[in-house]
């Protein structure tokens, strides 16, 4: 993984006309410029006011979703937590091992001295030196189309902000039609969003931690005929926001944001976005309408998978592993 912001610059320079953008935080601050585009509106969706005076009017399930936490959601004090009592409800959470397959994709845990895994490490840090300007948390990853390697990015993006900046980190399954994280890590048969926001299942049973990998993971569980419909839920923007005050970071892995309507839930969520590409598959025009779906000022960059690696790469670490 290399050439981060090199797709979303030269979608933009065809776009405009402009000369090529030099850095990526050009390239952020001209998008937000633009302003944030209009995704046309989806059927029975609502807007966060509506969302939160539905949970105030003790919508269906609501209360249970959160029957083991501290606060309910009615009257939120989630900021005045200490940092003991979060470390109480993260300690009360299930441990799962993982299982990794023989050809795990998952280089921050299997080949940590890679030139990938380096990458994702680099990108690790400087999401962390980004957020001093602005409030960073929650980071949506998604995709133009599928194929894109966008969930292993998700996977290991938040193995690597766990290690490389040592915070809490949550990494959530947010693709309920073809979810791959779970299975990823080798863990099974477990509740996930689905079943805490349907079955009214408290989300101690529905969060886990996964040891050997210093993180934790909420996976998608399982979905209904219409996979939209828990992410309609009112009481999903209250799980994702209650969770984020026990959390450094959380990872939200998110569906292809063509041609479907999930992404732009997860996007309302999300403090930024990481769009995923791969070179040899995303066209030009796919990046471009995924782009013009996608909220300009969230926009953190591209991740440009499965690019040709440089001659010398990995002369630095094959050299000093050598030495020493």
């Amino acid at each position: 993984m290399s050439r981060i912001f090199d797709a979303l610059q030269r979608s933009e320079r065809e776009r405009t006309g402009d000369s090529p953008l030099p850095e990526g935080a050009e390239f952020i601050e001209r998008a937000g410029h633009r302003g944030p585009s209009q995704p046309a509106a989806i059927a029975g969706e609502r807007e966060p006011a509506a969302i939160q005076s539905a949970v105030r009017n003790s919508i269906h399930g609501a209360g249970a979703v959160f029957e083991d936490l501290s606060s309910p959601p009615e009257s939120p004090d989630w900021e005045s937590l200490t940092e003991q009592e979060k470390r109480n409800f993260l300690g009360r959470l299930k441990s799962l091992p993982i299982s990794l397959p023989p050809q795990s994709r998952l280089v921050c845990l299997t080949d940590r001295e890679s030139p990938t895994a380096e990458a994702l490490r680099l990108l690790a840090v400087r999401l962390k030196d980004y957020r001093r300007t602005r409030p960073l948390k929650k980071i949506l990853i998604t995709s133009t189309i599928p194929q894109e390697g966008k969930s292993t990015i998700a996977g290991n993006l938040a193995c690597a902000l766990s290690r490389a900046t040592n915070e809490r980190t949550l990494l959530v399954e947010g693709d309920l039609r073809r979810p791959s994280l779970a299975r990823m890590f080798g863990i099974h048969s477990t509740m996930g969003i689905c079943e805490c926001l349907a079955d009214e299942t408290a989300i101690l049973r529905c969060v886990y931690h996964l040891q050997e990998a210093n993180l934790w993971i909420l996976p998608a569980g399982r979905a209904p005929g219409n996979p939209l419909e828990p992410l309609q839920s009112a009481a999903l923007p209250i799980l994702i926001e209650h969770l984020a005050t026990y959390f450094d970071w959380i990872i939200i892995d998110s569906p292809p944001v063509l041609p479907l309507a999930d992404t732009s839930i997860w996007m309302r969520l999300s403090d930024g976005i990481l769009l995923v590409t791969r070179q040899g598959t995303t066209e030009k025009k796919q990046l471009t309408k995924g782009l013009e779906a996608l909220d300009g000022e969230k926009v953190l960059g591209a991740i440009v998978n499965g690019a040709i690696p440089s001659a010398y790469s990995g002369y630095y670490y094959r050299a000093t592993s050598q030495s020493e």
